[in-house]
């Protein structure tokens, strides 16, 4: 059995639609400086006719283009998502279908925002423990389903999108250990409760617990990889607010010019922020290859989780 496991190749997918801030000003009651100074978003993309399983197919066929391997080559496929309409088939079934992967295991999480490094660390044990060789991680949400758009404190956060990475087993790991967790007690401050729910959130409350509880947790991914914070070549946190990742940054040290900020354009996209704002460095070629990178997802539920991956 491997060592571990490395990411081969990424990719994403957006929908053509932009939904601009001067736009929603003519919704609801806002402005382009209101949203700007408080949350840091420009834009956010909005999917019309695409689905969950559409967009993260998508992402999932650009990563494997870039990869070297072929859709027999794949034996799992893991979907992080919170907005699929359908329960059954799952998303992570439909993508294997539209891409041609034949009798994969596939399976989809669900930890909201902190999604994908949830899926990618799972990817990483089945590796680990020879259940898998070759897999396809995927971050995908359709939040504009879900989205009360005459709620001026929600509708201007959320984005649709995917974010897909090609994961293979390593002789020497390039994914580091998972540090994960959750805060229960809090479960509500992030809710889609119900039959074609709207979000809801208690902003402020998850605002004082992303900036005073997450740091020493990113921290410990650090450590666990063995990787100094001084090392990191980026940091690609969740998207979820630019002065949430600021007020984390901050307390980590991380310089400004390292942290990931797809949030300005992409707005928050849940799950499928982390590997969207990942995928966009690398393709811009923003971080060297093999330079490590820290992840860092957090959100509904309250859940958390984050690992140190090489850039591939």
């Amino acid at each position: 059995m491997p060592n571990g496991s490395r990411i081969l190749s990424l990719g994403h997918y957006q929908p053509a639609r932009v939904l601009t801030n001067d736009e929603l000003a003519e919704m609801v009651d806002t402005s382009d400086e209101w949203i700007r100074e408080r949350v840091g978003i420009a834009t956010r993309r909005i999917a019309d006719t695409e689905t969950v399983a559409d967009m993260a197919s998508a992402a999932a066929e650009k990563a494997l283009a870039g990869s070297g391997l072929t859709a027999a080559d794949i034996d799992l496929v893991v979907v992080a998502t919170c907005s699929s309409v359908d329960r059954v088939p799952n998303v992570s079934t439909r993508v294997a279908a539209r891409l041609g992967i034949q009798a994969p295991g596939t399976y989809d999480i669900n930890t909201a925002c902190s999604g994908f490094s949830y899926a990618l660390a799972t990817v990483d044990h089945a590796i680990r423990a020879g259940a898998a060789r070759n897999a396809i991680v995927i971050g995908a949400e359709k939040l504009s389903d879900f989205t009360d758009w005459t709620d001026r404190a929600t509708c201007i956060l959320f984005g649709d999108g995917a974010g897909a990475a090609v994961v293979t087993a390593a002789d020497t790991p390039e994914i580091g250990p998972v540090v994960w967790g959750s805060a229960p007690e809090r479960g509500d401050a992030v809710r889609i409760e119900g039959w074609r729910p709207y979000i809801q959130q208690e902003g402020q409350a998850v605002f004082r617990w992303a900036t005073t509880a997450l740091a020493p947790i990113a921290r410990q991914a650090c450590e666990r990889a063995g990787v100094a914070l001084e090392e990191i070549a980026a940091f690609v946190a969740h998207q979820a607010n630019a002065r949430i990742i600021d007020g984390i940054a901050k307390r980590l040290g991380v310089p400004q010019a390292l942290i990931a900020r797809d949030i300005v354009e992409s707005g928050n996209t849940s799950a499928a922020s982390v590997p969207l704002a990942l995928s966009k460095l690398v393709e811009r070629r923003e971080v060297p290859s093999g330079a490590p990178v820290l992840l860092f997802g957090f959100g509904g539920g309250l859940t958390y989780a984050g690992q140190v991956v090489r850039c591939p």
